[in-house]
């Protein structure tokens, strides 16, 4: 009887044990050259902007994650120039949020700045190019649609060299811009002509979760 049950049991506590180490929120390493903007633990290095309420944010099981609407947007405390950005986005059914880049503290990142669409495109209707999950919202279409099903995590990876941004969603290219071919939409969209600010994520509907968030300068 115990020899049967032995294993079985040690199997079970093994995986236990490595459910619990994994919640713990402990730090991930960064790939070669990159620095982590999130450790896994807290928000330090992030402040809440545009008014949110920071208790919309928080940490759960080594994830960030905002809990709904009302938080405004999350921002880095650092600027950032050039820069390659990778990160982890799980989306809800109807999930909409977003990741800002060159941005200012004040002013919506979509035009201050520019913003990278994330959003649940399966379960949205009547969207226009430019905004489906890749493209730069309002600017610039992503190529393709290639988000995974709701409850699903999909991997954002956005490149951002002087005048050029490239960005890929779970390893497919789907906007590769140079910001000056846009100038008709500098007026709205005056970030478009910023060399430099902060990056950030969105609070919009549902609770969306955030992972493995590194960044690259370059230079």
């Amino acid at each position: 009887m115990f020899r049967r049950c032995f294993f079985p049991m040690l199997l079970s506590l093994l995986m236990m044990g490595m459910a619990t180490l994994g919640g713990l929120g402990q730090e991930v390493k960064p790939p070669e050259g990159f620095v982590a903007l999130f450790n896994g633990k807290d928000l330090k290095g992030w402040k809440v902007s545009q008014g949110g309420k920071p208790d919309v944010w928080g940490v759960e099981a080594g994830v960030l994650y905002v809990s709904g609407g009302g938080g405004g947007w999350l921002m880095t405390e650092d600027e950032y120039e050039d820069f390659e950005l990778h990160l982890e986005f799980k989306m809800p059914r109807m999930g909409n949020s977003g990741v800002a880049l060159r941005s200012p503290l004040e002013g919506d990142p979509a035009y201050v700045g520019m913003e990278v669409q994330l959003l649940d495109d399966a379960n949205w209707r009547g969207l226009r190019p430019t905004q489906h999950t890749g493209s730069i919202y309002d600017v610039v279409p992503a190529a393709k649609v290639v988000t995974r099903a709701a409850g699903e995590w999909n991997s954002l990876r956005v490149v951002c060299h002087r005048r050029s941004v490239v960005i890929h969603v779970n390893d497919h290219e789907v906007v590769r811009a140079n910001l000056d071919d846009y100038k008709d939409h500098f007026e709205k969209h005056p970030g478009l002509t910023r060399p430099r600010g902060h990056l950030g994520l969105q609070s919009y509907n549902y609770r969306v979760e955030f992972r493995n968030i590194f960044v690259k300068k370059l230079r």
